[in-house]
């Protein structure tokens, strides 16, 4: 093992930015979900595509190679947006893009960003995001059961209802505390 014998400096990162390569031929502008389009480069974002944070400035690779430019995102913290239908009562719901700029209570086939911190008015929120929250794959259910509040005896008897309950209140719960961890 060899120790330093002279200083060595290093590059550091602070706080919850990040920068990730562009596709080619497009642009993304500021204030922009950021997706990754599955090669590992950041572009505009589309349903279904894993969230990378909301671009700080405007990047233009209309013209350029993928990976010419590099978007800087915030990864993690929480911003004011316009959300779809948001009423009062949705505080705490979880919030999903459809695009880079528009935001949804439904999941469908959307991307999780993050949940509702505060409303602010009628279809305006204050959205707690996490880019690394989608990270952990969250439990399928194919149980068939109804997820509830309270897991119930399966009784002597064996009830398969009962336990399918049982099984998806615990992976509905899993799946909470999953997208609760980094957002």
């Amino acid at each position: 093992m060899t120790t330093l014998a002279v200083d060595s400096p290093r590059d550091y990162e602070t706080g919850d930015r990040n920068e990730f390569p562009v596709i080619a031929a497009d642009i993304i502008f500021e204030g922009a979900a950021v997706g990754d389009n599955g090669s590992g480069f950041a572009r505009p974002l589309v349903a279904g595509d894993p969230f990378r944070g909301f671009a700080e400035g405007p990047i233009d690779n209309s013209f350029g190679l993928a990976g010419d430019k590099r978007v800087r995102v915030r990864e993690r913290g929480k911003v004011k947006l316009t959300i779809a239908s948001l009423a009062i009562t949705d505080v705490g719901k979880d919030v999903y893009a459809s695009d880079d700029d528009a935001f949804t209570l439904t999941q469908g086939s959307n991307t999780r960003i993050g949940y509702v911190h505060r409303w602010v008015s009628t279809g305006i929120g204050i959205v707690a995001f996490d880019a690394a929250s989608g990270a952990e794959a969250e439990l399928a259910d194919s149980t068939t059961g109804t997820a509830g509040g309270t897991l119930a005896d399966v009784t002597a008897t064996f009830d398969q209802t009962i336990l399918n309950d049982n099984l998806a209140s615990l992976a509905a719960k899993v799946n909470y505390l999953l997208r609760r961890l980094g957002s």
